[in-house]
């Protein structure tokens, strides 16, 4: 795991656009698994001005998000479609249908799962997934106690989940209590993953993800056992990292080292 400490949020957030549009210039049908929240908000306002900056195509790239609320159709405006097309794809030359969102209005859950995992092995798999860590460690919205082997399923909330998600509602009522996940399994067969964390709310599950037990507890800790996933923090959520001084002797200030040490 190659853990990269930022000075700010902001710069952890660029780091991560620029690692995004690199990928899109090696390979231009690269397929991406993409991530929602406040965090993302400020990892695709940096990813459109790079695009924009170096006239980045995405005619060719698919997508893939994580999660969608369970009983919201992609038409509400608290949908995770609605905040996609918003942050991101509506300012990118990206093919409409090449953007996937779990479809989340239907009747049948495990069947609308079950077709979500269909498409993203038809398309060969995800080479890059973007991901955020919840204050409780949970990737996606795989929830903790959550299998560490887990597909794409329906999964309950957890109340910490839905007040952290509130400002999308009305009212802590409003808030779905349920939400289709692509599953931890899933996620680790990604060829590569890149998580960004921010803020000293997240410090607590970051320690947990990077330097705890790999456990069920923490859903995040899963991906100690993935062979390349590249962590992005600023300085706030990186403050109870042990062996943060570890951390900035291979990567100062999120460089990258000689040898490219992960």
């Amino acid at each position: 795991m190659k853990v990269l400490i930022y000075r700010t949020a902001q710069e952890a957030k660029t780091q991560a656009a620029h690692r995004i549009l690199s990928a899109v210039h090696r390979e231009p049908e690269v397929v991406l698994g993409l991530a929602t929240g406040g965090t993302m908000e400020g990892v695709y306002a940096a990813l459109v001005a790079g695009s924009r900056q170096h006239d980045t195509s995405w005619a060719k790239v698919t997508t893939f998000n994580l999660d969608e609320y369970w009983g919201i159709s992609p038409d509400d405006p608290a949908s995770y479609r609605r905040y996609m097309n918003h942050h991101l794809f509506y300012h990118i030359d990206i093919d409409l249908s090449q953007t996937h969102v779990p479809l989340a209005d239907g009747a049948d859950p495990q069947k609308a799962a079950q077709a979500y995992d269909a498409v993203i092995r038809e398309v060969g798999g995800i080479d890059l997934q973007l991901l955020g860590i919840g204050v409780n460690g949970h990737i996606g919205f795989n929830e903790p106690t959550s299998s560490l082997s887990s597909r794409t399923r329906l999964k309950t909330l957890t109340q910490s989940t839905r007040e952290a998600n509130r400002r999308f509602f009305r009212t802590i009522d409003e808030v779905p209590k349920y939400a289709l996940t692509v599953g931890i399994g899933t996620i680790l067969e990604a060829s590569e993953c890149l998580l960004v964390a921010t803020g000293d709310n997240k410090a607590a599950a970051v320690w947990s993800m990077i330097e705890g037990a790999v456990s069920a507890a923490c859903p995040a800790s899963a991906l100690q056992m993935h062979a390349q996933v590249t962590v992005m923090l600023d300085a706030a959520a990186a403050k109870d990292l042990k062996l943060r001084s570890y951390y900035q002797l291979v990567h100062p200030d999120g460089q990258e080292s000689a040898l490219n040490d992960v």
